[in-house]
């Protein structure tokens, strides 16, 4: 097995204003990395906001889930786990030859058009970008599948 190709995705965003640079939990920017919390920045990234920080409601969340199966399935892709929580999704994604980040945009994309049939008044569902984390083997796939599947109601 080629250790330098992944075998799968582990994607994840949050929804609009849940997270924002300055966060008590920490906050990544850009490519610049791991940043510590700072309740000035976060005060002046909330104040930005268009629209209040969205959290899911459960019928929303089965919709986004089914949204990206469906997303998934159009486009070939094997979808191994998702998750979606009331304030981001976790998604672990085999797609052949894809770039992840093109994954990230076109799962996102579509679970907004989801959203938007729902609740045509609001514009902002998703922050910004996400995380996605390369997956190179069965263990690790393996690993991330329980952890999405199990992992979030264990904290």
């Amino acid at each position: 097995m080629n250790t330098d190709t992944p075998i799968a995705f582990f994607l994840t965003w949050v929804t609009y204003g849940t997270w924002l640079p300055g966060d008590d939990r920490g906050w990544v920017e850009y490519h610049r990395g791991w940043h510590l919390p700072s309740r000035m920045l976060e005060a002046e990234c909330e104040s930005r906001m268009s629209e209040d920080a969205v959290r899911l409601t459960a019928d929303q969340r089965s919709a986004v889930e089914r949204q990206i199966q469906e997303t998934c399935d159009y486009r070939g892709w094997h979808l191994h786990a998702v998750n979606c929580r009331s304030n981001h999704v976790h998604a672990v994604v085999t797609a052949g030859e894809t770039p992840p980040k093109k994954i990230r945009v076109d799962l996102k994309a579509y679970a907004t058009r989801c959203l938007r049939s729902l609740d045509e008044t609001r514009e902002n569902w998703w922050a910004e970008r996400g995380s996605i984390r390369w997956i190179y083997d069965d263990d690790g796939l393996e690993s991330v599948i329980i952890y999405v599947v199990d992992g979030q109601d264990r904290k």
